[in-house]
């Protein structure tokens, strides 16, 4: 049996590209995903309709579930969902769909064959990568700043596209301290430096014009973050799990049937 997997869209104010990217991924799912799967839709505080539509696609979508955090900040999405989850493999992509979806079952190929976490780069060599020179220039430095300070060897930070085992997920997000933006960095920072296997996947990945991210606030958080863990120091955690002498699969496939998550 395949490894069972969450697919988490942590969601602000997203009333209007709900519904199309539901359709479009929950119809990917079906046609090329052979795992098990829920989408969870996680609202962090939003201030629009996003609680009632999303409660209308939950109705309507076996498989898609819905949590409601009163606080904002992707990161308390993302710990909330993943903490409560209990697939085999946890993960998350961005509501718009940046990422070509045909990338989620290599992901997936990853976990199964022994990856402890697998992410999107598009800064790996086979990336397609269409945005603004800003965004590229920006990126590119920060992701150099990861590097020479912590020496990790995933190439991208920041491409809202990964997965994790719960096991990874469960001695490595309570000791995340970020909540917000940062949360990514320091989630792959921890695994890299204790011991954790990360998988990096060249990606086809196209810029949302329409996003409200601002760059220069969310680069603020980041730079702070980084100098946080490179002075005050990485959290230890509990090694990854070896199943180098267990002749079964490091996933667990006891799964539950779909849950609906309340707020």
């Amino acid at each position: 049996m395949s490894a069972t997997v969450d697919i988490v869209l942590p969601v602000y104010n997203e009333e209007k590209a709900l519904p199309r990217s539901i359709v479009i991924l929950t119809e990917f799912l079906k046609a090329y995903l052979r795992n098990p799967w829920q989408i969870v839709i996680a609202d962090n505080a939003s201030t629009d309709d996003t609680r009632a539509v999303s409660e209308m696609l939950r109705e309507k979508y076996p498989g898609v579930n819905y949590l409601y955090l009163p606080q904002k900040g992707r990161g308390r999405a993302l710990r909330a969902a993943w903490m409560e989850s209990t697939a085999d493999i946890v993960s998350y992509m961005d509501i718009d769909l940046s990422t070509d979806l045909a990338h989620f079952p290599q992901l997936m190929d990853a976990m199964e064959s022994g990856y402890d976490v697998a992410i999107g780069s598009r800064l790996s060599k086979g990336s397609r990568v269409r945005r603004s020179l800003k965004r590229e220039v920006t990126s590119r430095v920060y992701n150099l700043m990861v590097k020479s300070m912590f020496l990790t060897p995933f190439p991208d930070a920041q491409c809202g596209f990964k997965a994790l085992t719960r096991q990874a997920a469960l001695a490595i997000v309570p000791k995340i301290k970020n909540n917000g933006w940062f949360f990514d960095t320091e989630l792959l920072i921890i695994a890299a430096k204790r011991g954790y296997k990360i998988k990096s996947l060249p990606v086809k990945w196209d810029d949302d014009p329409t996003s409200t991210v601002n760059i220069a606030r969310t680069a603020a958080e980041d730079i702070k973050g980084l100098l946080r863990l490179r002075f005050g120091g990485i959290p230890r955690v509990d090694p990854p799990v070896d199943f180098s002498s267990n002749t079964g699969s490091p996933i667990d496939n006891n799964w539950p049937p779909p849950r609906r998550l309340e707020p």
